[in-house]
């Protein structure tokens, strides 16, 4: 397998369904690729997703990756809740890009908005808050309820680190051995 991450956007849906996570976002799947090509791929265009088979995760779930930069530009909380409902499971959402230092994550189960985040660092300021922050994100120093100052510090690295406590870390994935082909698939017009 080959990681990714830093400078991208993708969705952790638990499950063991990649098919149905392809049809339910309406993507056209291209077929399978090798990891490197398939990741590039998403990372390069505005209209390729990556779409990973099924991927042993935290809490002993499965856990299928769909990335690209198309995610950057959907609106992720409603997209997450959605396909949660669609889906029936849990989806997360999370992206980072370190140019204006914007780091979110989105966590729906079957329906249910669980938590939702949106730091932009090139400012200091927190656009979004919803839920509450669970142990995870706490132990990245994410505090209690809302910062009012400007002392909040999230970075990249923080965006893979709370994706491995709450799913998938995509950046660990590089030489671990793949279960399943990576498949490519095309976004909708």
């Amino acid at each position: 397998m080959v990681g990714f991450g830093h400078k991208q956007a993708w969705l952790a849906i638990r499950g063991s369904d990649p098919r149905a996570v392809v049809d339910t976002l309406g993507l056209r799947d291209l077929g399978p690729a090798p990891w490197r090509e398939g990741v590039d791929l998403a990372h390069l265009t505005d209209d390729r997703l990556a779409v990973t088979p099924p991927l042993p995760g935290a809490r002993d779930g499965s856990w299928i990756l769909v990335a690209g930069r198309r995610l950057f530009t959907i609106p992720s909380t409603v997209e997450a809740v959605a396909l949660s409902v669609a889906l029936a499971t849990e989806v997360q959402f999370f992206s980072t890009h370190r140019v204006g230092e914007q780091h979110r994550w989105v966590r729906a189960v079957d329906g249910v908005l669980v938590r939702a985040f949106d730091f932009v660092g090139e400012t200091g300021k927190v656009t979004e808050w919803r839920g509450d922050p669970d142990e995870a994100e706490r132990s990245l120093g994410i505090p209690e309820s809302a910062p009012d100052t400007d002392e909040l510090l999230v970075g990249e690295d923080d965006v893979a680190r709370l994706a491995g406590r709450w799913s998938i870390d995509p950046t660990a994935l590089d030489g671990r051995p793949s279960p399943g082909p990576l498949h490519v698939a095309a976004a909708p017009d």
